[in-house]
């Protein structure tokens, strides 16, 4: 992010005031972490150029965007003590109405750029060509991953369409996440594996009568993890944005550490609260109890499944 902001943040962008807003925030404390590099990053950019101290000429503001039920308060309540920036939580489609047209400067978006705005339709219908019996777009049936990215693509464009009418021409939009890449199948990788994991699990709980059959089956995820060809295409297509980059975000141990319980863990904190709302909270529990147990007992299949894809895309707008 720093290299990306260096790179390209056009220095007549900044006045006396800079706004940063980061969209799906969440209760802290990574939404601090990123806000603040992204200031350090301004910052050390301005005093390299002008020669002047940022402290002395610009105010920097802070916009916390996510949904009505996020948990501001907790948010508020352990914000960084002598941080240099005033902030404003924002929930759900607010935004607009707080700030006029093209008014911040530099967006971020970490793993927020997945979601759908609902199943599409004719994925929970078992009497349709569609019907999906997996919670999610294992990649597969070609019928259901087309359902799958056409209603991405409407999501996605209306969400670039919303953030273009808010940042300044010449903006930045830094967008962090996990991808496909192009050609591999989500069931393929690492994340869908275990994502096939967690829907053996529900399944095995049904059996045995800790939850409804009904409930596994209709349970479906409203997430589409998109080929890095099809996240470009979407917003070429859209036109409201350069890509500036897409780099693609290389860790030693991939995706994820290849250990179960930590796999457990960290599929918990991403799908916890969905599989909490529709089977409760002990199902979901147990759920990732058997997880575990499934990584630790198929550990030779996850060291055969092929990479997925971090990566940070740099938006500029047009």
């Amino acid at each position: 992010m720093t290299e990306a902001i260096s790179a390209n943040l056009d220095l007549d962008l900044i006045s006396n005031r800079f706004i940063v807003a980061d969209f799906g925030c969440a209760s802290g404390p990574n939404t601090f972490v990123a806000v603040q590099n992204i200031i350090d990053a301004v910052e050390e950019k301005y005093l390299r150029e002008t020669g002047q101290n940022p402290e002395d000429n610009i105010e920097f503001q802070v916009l916390f965007n996510d949904l009505r039920i996020n948990d501001f308060n907790t948010l508020f309540q352990t914000l960084p003590p002598g941080r240099r920036y005033f902030s404003a939580g924002v929930p759900g489609s607010f935004f607009n109405r707080v700030l006029p047209k093209q008014s911040f400067h530099i967006g971020v978006m970490s793993y927020a750029f997945l979601f759908t705005s609902k199943i599409p339709k004719g994925i929970m219908d078992r009497d349709s060509p569609l019907w999906n019996k997996d919670m999610q777009c294992t990649g597969f049936n070609p019928a259901v991953k087309k359902a799958y990215l056409e209603q991405y693509s409407i999501d996605t464009k209306n969400l670039l369409d919303a953030r273009a009418e808010e940042l300044m021409p010449g903006g930045l939009m830094l967008l962090l996440g996990s991808c496909m890449r192009d050609g591999v199948k989500m069931s393929e990788t690492l994340k869908g594996t275990v994502m096939d994991f967690i829907g053996e699990s529900l399944n095995d709980l049904a059996q045995k009568g800790v939850t409804e059959q009904e409930k596994v089956d209709t349970f479906k995820t409203s997430i589409y993890f998109a080929e890095q060809g099809e996240i470009r295409q979407i917003i070429e297509e859209n036109g409201k944005f350069t890509i500036e980059a897409f780099e693609d975000i290389i860790h030693s141990k991939n995706e994820f550490p290849l250990d179960p319980k930590t796999l457990a863990i960290s599929f918990k904190a991403l799908y916890g609260a969905f599989i909490s709302a529709h089977f409760g909270v002990e199902v979901m529990r147990k759920a990732f109890e058997l997880v575990e147990v499934k990584a630790r007992e198929q550990i030779s299949r996850l060291h055969k499944v092929k990479p997925g894809m971090q990566y940070l895309i740099v938006l500029r707008k047009n």
